[in-house]
This record gives C-alpha cells, sequence and structure tokens, in this order.
C-alpha cells in the first residue's frame, strides 16, 4: 500500500509574519531584505503584490527596485520567524508525529496512519491550510504524493493557499514537462550537466538512461533518476528522531461542535486509541496525559494530569482525558477541536511489575486488559485498522470514522 505523504511549505514566510504585525504592508508591494540599507542587500522573501513585479527571492535590492520603484522593504526578525515556525509546526503536529521539518518554513508530513481520523491526503492538506490561515493568519501550499520528493513537487506547483495531488495516476501529466531544475537535489552543475545531455525536464531525466546519467553525475545522478522515475522511499523523520520520542499526541477538528458528555467521550476515546497504539508501538508507557480543548471562538485551554502509574492502554488515557475535561470545562458548551497527548515517556521495561498471587483486582484488570489490547493490535497490523472497530463511534455525526477497539463493544469485519 502507497503512503500518504505531504509537503507543506509556507507561503511567503518572512514576509507573510511581517504583514501580520504590520496589515497595511499587505497593501503594497514589499519585501523582507537582509540589510534594506545597503543597494547589495538580498531579498529574502516578498508579497504576493512584489511577486506581480517580478521580484525575486535571492537576487538583490537594486535588481528588485529596478523591476519595482515602489518596493517597500523591510528588515527582517528573525525570533517572530522562528516563534511561528514552531507553532505552525505544532499544529502538523496535532495530525502526525510523523513531522519532518525542512528548514525553517518546510516539513514533510506522513500521514499514512492517521486517514481514518482525518480523511484522505487531500482531505489533510485541505484542514491543515484552513487551520493555519484561521489560526495563525499565515498561508501554506500542501503537496500530496505518494512519497517525499513528489509532494514537495506538489507544493511548488500552486500557490499560495493551494493544494496539489501527484498521484501514480497523474504525475507524469503533471511533472514530466517541469524542468529538470524543479527537481529535489538538481543544483546548478547538475543541471549543466544534463543540459549537454539534452536533459532539459524531469520527462527527459525519467526516460533517460539510469547507467548513463549515473556515469556522468555519479551517485547523485542516479538517485535523481530514481527520484524522476518515482522510485523514492526515503521516511518522513521527526526532527528528534535522533533521540527519544517526547510525546504522542492526536488532534482532530470536529465535523460539527462537541455538545455534552456523550460526544466528549465519543471524541475522547477515539484520539485515546490512535495514542495508545502508538505508544505500544514505540514501546513506551506515558506518566502524564494531557488535553487541549478549544471551542468554536477559538479559545483555547490545555490541562494536565500525572498518573499513579506509566500506561500505554487506550481506556486509562480517555479516561484520565475525559476527567480533566469534566474538571475544567463546561459540558454544556460546545467543543470545536480536541487534542489527546502522552507524554513523560518511559520504556516498557522499565515499568514492567510482575503480577503475583497477591496482586490486587486492579492489577488484573490491567493485565486483561493489556493482552486485550494487544491482540486488538495484531489484529489491526494484519488485517487494517478498520479490522475492530469502535462501538461508541459508530454512526457518529461528528466526523470520526469507524476504527479501533472499544472496551466494551468489538465489532470484527474481518
Amino acid at each position: 500500500m502507497d503512503r500518504t505523504i505531504l509537503h507543506c511549505d509556507l507561503n511567503g514566510f518572512y514576509a507573510s509574519v511581517e504583514i501580520l504585525f504590520r496589515p497595511e504592508l499587505k497593501e503594497v508591494p514589499m519585501a523582507v531584505a537582509g540589510n534594506p540599507e545597503h543597494r547589495h542587500g538580498i531579498i529574502l522573501a516578498k508579497n504576493e503584490l512584489a511577486k506581480k513585479f517580478g521580484v525575486q527571492t535571492a537576487e538583490t535590492i537594486w535588481q528588485a527596485k529596478k523591476k519595482c520603484p515602489e518596493l517597500v522593504l523591510v528588515p527582517p526578525h528573525r525570533e517572530e520567524y522562528a516563534k511561528y515556525s514552531k507553532l505552525v509546526n505544532a499544529v502538523y503536529d496535532r495530525f502526525t508525529d510523523l513531522v519532518e521539518p525542512f528548514g525553517i518554513d518546510e516539513s514533510w508530513l506522513d500521514v499514512t496512519g492517521v486517514s481514518h481520523l482525518f480523511g484522505d491526503g487531500k482531505a489533510i492538506a485541505d484542514q491543515l491550510r484552513q487551520t493555519v490561515r484561521e489560526e495563525l493568519g499565515l498561508t501554506i501550499s500542501v503537496g500530496v504524493s505518494f512519497n517525499k520528493v513528489f509532494a514537495k513537487l506538489g507544493s511548488d506547483y500552486k500557490k499560495p493557499d493551494a493544494t496539489t495531488v501527484i498521484s501514480r495516476e497523474n504525475y507524469k501529466e503533471i511533472l514530466y514537462p517541469l524542468p529538470v531544475t524543479a527537481l529535489l537535489y538538481v543544483g546548478r552543475a547538475a543541471s549543466a550537466t544534463l543540459g549537454k545531455m539534452n536533459v532539459k525536464t524531469i520527462g527527459d531525466l525519467a526516460r533517460s538512461d539510469k547507467k548513463l546519467i549515473t556515469s556522468r553525475l555519479g551517485k547523485v545522478g542516479g538517485m535523481i533518476w530514481e527520484h524522476a522515475n518515482g522510485l523514492d522511499d526515503s521516511p518522513v523523520r521527526p526532527a528528534d528522531q535522533s533521540g527519544d520520542i517526547k510525546s504522542v499526541g492526536n488532534g482532530m477538528t470536529f465535523k460539527r461542535n462537541l455538545l455534552g458528555i456523550d460526544d466528549i467521550k465519543t471524541g475522547v476515546y477515539a484520539l485515546s486509541v490512535e495514542v495508545a497504539y502508538r505508544l505500544r508501538k514505540y514501546g513506551v508507557k506515558c506518566k502524564v496525559v494531557a488535553v487541549t480543548i478549544k471551542d468554536p471562538n477559538f479559545k483555547t485551554i490545555s490541562r494536565q494530569r500525572t498518573l499513579e502509574s506509566p500506561t500505554h492502554l487506550a481506556k486509562e488515557i480517555a479516561e484520565t482525558g475525559i476527567s480533566l475535561i469534566k474538571s475544567s470545562w463546561n459540558l454544556s458548551a460546545p467543543i470545536r477541536m480536541l487534542t489527546i497527548t502522552a507524554s513523560n515517556l518511559v520504556n516498557e521495561e522499565e515499568t514492567y511489575e510482575q503480577i503475583t498471587l497477591f496482586s490486587d483486582k486492579k492489577d488484573a484488570q490491567v493485565e486483561k486488559r493489556e493482552k486485550l489490547e494487544a491482540a486488538i493490535d495484531k489484529i489491526r497490523d494484519r488485517y487494517g485498522k478498520k479490522a475492530v472497530t469502535l462501538g461508541r463511534v459508530l454512526k457518529n455525526d461528528i466526523g470520526i470514522e469507524e476504527y479501533s477497539d472499544d472496551t466494551t463493544n468489538q465489532t470484527e469485519k474481518h
């Protein structure tokens, strides 16, 4: 089965952040420049009006001014760009914990495992665009594809604030006419060499002889030939992959507002099942459960609780989440979005407590639940995540698809 990879690219990022603080800049051609006081400063970003005059990133100020004499220049505020980059990536984290930043304004997301929560790749991309636009006032372009390279080409294909799907059915039609320089890792030197071989488009590269390309460009030649043919299986690597996983979370903006405890329980259990499943896959348990609640007016609160003992069980995570909501939220007030996050993680082997003849009833219940959720994991891994369905979400109208398990009602579909 193909992966579903997104590449999210913030549009005119530096310029867009500056406009948040000075809205009047939206009405004039403007650019962020490395040093506006000097003629030889470099254009770092531009808004859409400046783009229409042909102003380009990385050109000198005098070149940009020649194209657009009325161009307004502002100095960079890098601390704000770093702040907003983190805020945007935090939005991505609500949908998947597989987020790989690529510079300050781009990120890859692997959403293969969360389609049952948020829909297909295009649906997730559209939700991300809407969320970033509404909550942060910024726009992103998103490419959706079955690998990282094509997803990035997709985000570059149409701007601003657009979703482009590059599938196995349409990638030749969309990508092959593009210049070979549009392909990741094809720089000026490689482009010049390819040009001498009459390889000018991605299609030309894809149809060329791999051995010939490799003989001229070495290992990189073979790699870009594979990329042109859609043969990229590189994983999305989270920023903290080199260290321990810090947290596992799942969030959702619902199809309609949650109203009352029954709706809340449905949402919390659905999110908790996926969080617990991932914890077990990573071989960790959490000591802390947090819930983030957002109402229709975008008022947001976050609450967390330290558990008596670490867990990776959906029931315990969900019950903690529901308890947090009951103690901190007016249950009659509508909820637009919920996020359940498990943090303060420890390895399973560090928390193992052997069940003995003297174990109390609670230990026996936990052991029983451990076996049940482990068995459900095996079914999901073998037959897919919809093989065992959460009874609580059957025929729901809040946007949660049928999936996963329930503590009392299991429906096997295989």
